[in-house]
């Protein structure tokens, strides 16, 4: 049950990118994928912060956070993923609900995604806030309305991406602060395990996207 918890309180596709100086404590480490948390000022929730290098290209894994109908197959636990609206290619808002096992209420959010590269460094930078009230509330759902977040993507070499990704996001409801924060980093590292996965699919192989230069 507590695995299933996790989720609720790390795997938003929405992020938030903490400022420099801040004092992050690393909570694990495995497969390359390291984690730390941090405590976040008037905020019972700490945040997460991941940091790895994944075997793949920046449009790869840009693909892989766009495509919103698959994110089932690497976001833990998630259902019920879809495209509300499509702004551009580069830009989305996305449904997604969450479910967690009895008593606990199953969460839903929107994400809003938007891809943005400098065109000097190639590092690209993804933004998901929440937006609230562009799906109407369902019965028995709690709207995961408080959420921040951000991946920074920045090219290595041999085809690889140095990964960047934080988030501070508040589930909601009567959940103790203290669980969620016991439980913060098992959801980041089961779905970044999967979404090494996702990026060998070969539907990502030769991906190309027209507003990422590798």
């Amino acid at each position: 049950m507590y695995k299933k918890l996790t989720l609720l309180f790390t795997l938003i596709v929405n992020f938030a990118f903490a400022q420099a100086g801040e004092d992050w404590k690393l909570k694990s480490e495995s497969d390359g994928i390291k984690i730390f948390t941090r405590t976040v000022p008037d905020s019972k929730i700490k945040a997460i912060k991941v940091e790895c290098i994944l075997n793949a290209t920046p449009t790869q894994l840009v693909a892989v956070l766009l495509d919103v109908k698959n994110s089932e197959d690497w976001l833990y636990h998630t259902s019920s993923n879809y495209i509300v609206k499509q702004v551009s290619p580069s830009e989305l808002y996305y449904y997604s609900k969450v479910e967690v096992p009895w008593p606990v209420s199953d969460r839903d959010f929107i994400a809003h995604i938007k891809v943005v590269q400098d065109a000097t460094t190639k590092v690209i930078t993804v933004y998901a806030p929440c937006v609230a009230d562009m799906v109407p509330v369902k019965p028995g759902i709690v709207r995961v309305a408080d959420s921040n977040g951000k991946w920074v993507l920045t090219p290595e070499a041999n085809g690889k991406v140095k990964v960047l990704y934080t988030l501070h996001a508040d589930p909601g409801g009567s959940i103790p602060a203290w669980l969620s924060n016991m439980f913060v980093t098992q959801g980041p590292a089961e779905s970044f395990k999967k979404l090494k996965l996702q990026l060998q699919k070969p539907a990502y192989k030769n991906v190309k996207l027209p507003f990422i230069e590798d």
